[in-house]
Order: C-alpha cells, then sequence, then structure tokens
C-alpha cells in the first residue's frame, strides 16, 4: 500500500496499458508462432499500440480530433498489413488487425480512467482471439432458422417492449407496456424450455422431453405424446410423461404468478408447488411401470418454434380480450361469471386467462377470486387434456391419461376449500 501510495497516479496507468495489450499480443505471438502464414504483430507491438493510444489521449485532453486522427494512423498501418496478408495467402482473417484497434482503445480508455471498460475489451479480445475454433465450431452446429428465432426473440424484448407506453388507456384501462411485458414474460419460458428441447435433442428420452415441453406449453405436448403413443404403445410411459408436463404447467405458472402478481402468488405458490410435485413424482413414478411392448421407444422428439411472431401478436390480442372480458364479467356476473369463465378457458391455452387475472387481481377484482378463477382454470385445462389424450392416443393411453389428469384436476380444486371464496 505505501509502494502504491508513492508511485505516480499515471505510472499505474501505464503499468496497466501495458499490462492488458502484453496479454493480446501474447496470445497473438502464439498464434504466429503455430501459423506458417504471415500475422502482424506480438508481444512488442500491442504494448507499442496500446502505449500510442495512452499517450494520444493524454495530449488530446478533452478535444477528440487528436484522438482520431492517431485512431485513424493506426488503422492504416493496419490496413497495409491487411493487404499484404491478402497478397501472400488465398483466405485471410482480419480479427489480429481488428484487436490492434482493438489495443489503442484500451490505452486511450485507461488514459481516461475507464479502467473497468478497458479490462472487459482486453478480456473480450481474448476470449475472441483464443476461442476461434470453439466458436466457430458453434457457428457451423447453429442453423440459420435459430438465428432467425432468437432474433425474433429481441425483437420483441428488446425493440417493440421499451417503445410502448406505460400508461393505462381507454375505458378498460388497458397498459400497452404491461401487455406486451406479459408476451415477452411467457416467450422467455417458452423459447428457454425450446432451447433446451434443443440442445438435449437424441440425448433425453420421452421424460426429459416431457418435463422441457410442460415448461413450453402442456397442452402441445400432451398431443405430441399421445399421438407418439399411438405409433409406439408404450401405454404406461407416456400416460405418465402426459402427467409429468401437466405438473410441470403449475410450476410454470407459479413463475409468470411471481413475476406479474405479488399478492397472487403468496396465495397460490405453495398449491401450485404441492401440485407440481405430485404431478411430476407420481407421472416419473407411472412412467417406471413395465409396459408389455418390449420395443426400443425413439427419442427424437422436435419442438415448434414457440418464437413465432405471429403467434406473439395472437397472444397480445388474446391477453387483451381476457382483460376486457374479465372486467365485464365482474361488471356483470359478479365471482360466478368470472368462474365460468375460467372453466371456459380451460378448453383453449390458460395462459392468456390467468395473465388476465394477474393484472385483474386487486384491481378489478378480489385477490381470492382471482386465486380461484386461476386454480378452475387450470384444473379445466387439465381435464381438456385428457380428453385430448383420449382421442389421440392409443386405447390404453387414452384412459390412463385420462383418469390420471382427471384425478390432478380434482386435486387442483381442492385448495378452493381453504381459499374461502
Amino acid at each position: 500500500m505505501e509502494i502504491y501510495a508513492r508511485l505516480h497516479p499515471e505510472a499505474m496507468k501505464i503499468v496497466l496499458v501495458l499490462f492488458l495489450s502484453f496479454l493480446i499480443g501474447l496470445e497473438r505471438e502464439e498464434h504466429k508462432a503455430s501459423g506458417a502464414s504471415y500475422s502482424f504483430g506480438g508481444v512488442r507491438t500491442f504494448p507499442l499500440i496500446g502505449l500510442i493510444g495512452y499517450s494520444l489521449a493524454l495530449l488530446a485532453g478533452t478535444q477528440l480530433l487528436p484522438l482520431t486522427i492517431g485512431f485513424l494512423v493506426i488503422a492504416g498501418f493496419l490496413l497495409l498489413s491487411y493487404w499484404h496478408k491478402l497478397s501472400s495467402a488465398a483466405v485471410a482473417g482480419v480479427t489480429t488487425e481488428m484487436s490492434g484497434l482493438a489495443t489503442f482503445l484500451v490505452g486511450a480508455l485507461i488514459c481516461y480512467g475507464h479502467f473497468w471498460v478497458a479490462t472487459t475489451l482486453s478480456v473480450a479480445c481474448l476470449l475472441f482471439l483464443d476461442l476461434k475454433e470453439a466458436l466457430e465450431e458453434l457457428a457451423a452446429r447453429i442453423p440459420a432458422q435459430e438465428i432467425l428465432t432468437f432474433t425474433k426473440f429481441l425483437l420483441l424484448a428488446g425493440v417493440i417492449l421499451p417503445i410502448l407506453p406505460n400508461e393505462q388507456l381507454g375505458k378498460f384501462h388497458i397498459n400497452p407496456f404491461k401487455t406486451w411485458l406479459v408476451v415477452v414474460a411467457v416467450s422467455t419460458i417458452s423459447y428457454g424450455s425450446y432451447v433446451l428441447q434443443k440442445l438435449t435433442k437424441q440425448r433425453g428420452g420421452v421424460v426429459l422431453a416431457a418435463i422441457l415441453g410442460g415448461a413450453y406449453s402442456s397442452t402441445v405436448t400432451t398431443v405430441v405424446m399421445a399421438r407418439r403413443s399411438a405409433q409406439e404403445k408404450h401405454a404406461n410411459l407416456f400416460s405418465g410423461s402426459i402427467l409429468i408436463a401437466s405438473g410441470m404447467m403449475y410450476l410454470r405458472l407459479a413463475a409468470l404468478l411471481a413475476i406479474f402478481n405479488r399478492r397472487l402468488m403468496e396465495m397460490l405458490t405453495a398449491p401450485f408447488l404441492v401440485l407440481a410435485v405430485i404431478g411430476i413424482g407420481v407421472g416419473w413414478l407411472w412412467t417406471r411401470r413395465k409396459d408389455p411392448e418390449t420395443g426400443t421407444v425413439s427419442k427424437e422428439f422436435e419442438p415448434k418454434n414457440p418464437l413465432d411472431l405471429l403467434t406473439a401478436f395472437l397472444f397480445a390480442l388474446l391477453f387483451l380480450a381476457m382483460l376486457i372480458a374479465t372486467q365485464l364479467a365482474v361488471t356483470y356476473l359478479g365471482k360466478a361469471g368470472v368462474n365460468t369463465l375460467a372453466a371456459i378457458m380451460g378448453v383453449t391455452d390458460v395462459d392468456p386467462f390467468i395473465m388476465g387475472m394477474t393484472q385483474a387481481a386487486g384491481t378489478l377484482t378480489a385477490v381470492k377470486v382471482a386465486a380461484a378463477a386461476v386454480l378452475i382454470a387450470a384444473s379445466s385445462n387439465n381435464l381438456v387434456k385428457g380428453i385430448y389424450a383420449y382421442s389421440l392416443g392409443d386405447r390404453k393411453t387414452g384412459i390412463q391419461s385420462l383418469a390420471l389428469l382427471a384425478a390432478l384436476a380434482a386435486l387442483g380444486l381442492v385448495p378452493l376449500f381453504w381459499i374461502g371464496t
């Protein structure tokens, strides 16, 4: 500490510039030693570039013009280097030259006191340079369609959401920001499950597909599992997996409630966790039962892309429709009307209705009434999924799935007795 106190502040900056630029140069020196073709710079050149950036920034002060001219001069030398590389090799990358420009900026940033930014920039350069093969292999493995999917996600969350007004509009007090935030939250959970399914493709079995699929959409997973059961004839495996997917639905709903309505979450988290444990636990035990059919079950499961933009806009419209329908039901039909609407919505995707309840609870309707409606909608959806499985699967799988999901639906209504609506 005494030595540090005696050192001139600029001396510490110069040491940091030399250290960070030397690391980048060391990595490039190793790259030069391992390759037969021409490569720019090394452990001497990069520290010099860093020092030039630092010195120019120190001399320029708050004037950006001298620093910009210096940056362009260094860029000119690097351009000559790249031109020489092109003339001596059929294929030439520009990574080293870009690292030289980054090293110049590291020196300037440290001069201005932006130590964290400079260090982060240096570490990022080292990672990109050192992980060249791994990153190129990753790029080759990722289909173009997946890049488009991620771009859609960024469009939903990073472009559309920030520009929407966060205020209540119109007779029904619609908040555009909160409406789209619901879409983003549901899409995030669905997209996360989708990515995990893609990463575990051909590695996991039916049970893993049920767990991840249930986090995305238990209804879609039920339909897929039921159709597969009609072909592969493993009734215990598929009916247990369908129950697991519905158990995962309760975890997914608990996460969404935690994001959008803390009072509703406090009331329903415990019942949802119990129902999730029952659904997943009993479902897993059911899959362990031996099936008469001994054939191998295919691990192939192709998840559907959840980030279709049309689907996102339709979800937003459904969510708004549920908000308006809930307000009308509360105004003209009371609690009975809300419960009836909840039971009807179980036939379709329950997410828009339940998300509507998170916005209505505590404002348009009592929290207990909203909690009861959420429980009824989830149980109704479980019963409908049982009917789907009975209609689409083989007879044995259909009967077992209908019985298991009907039992889960009945258990899902038990909390109504102590909610006390």
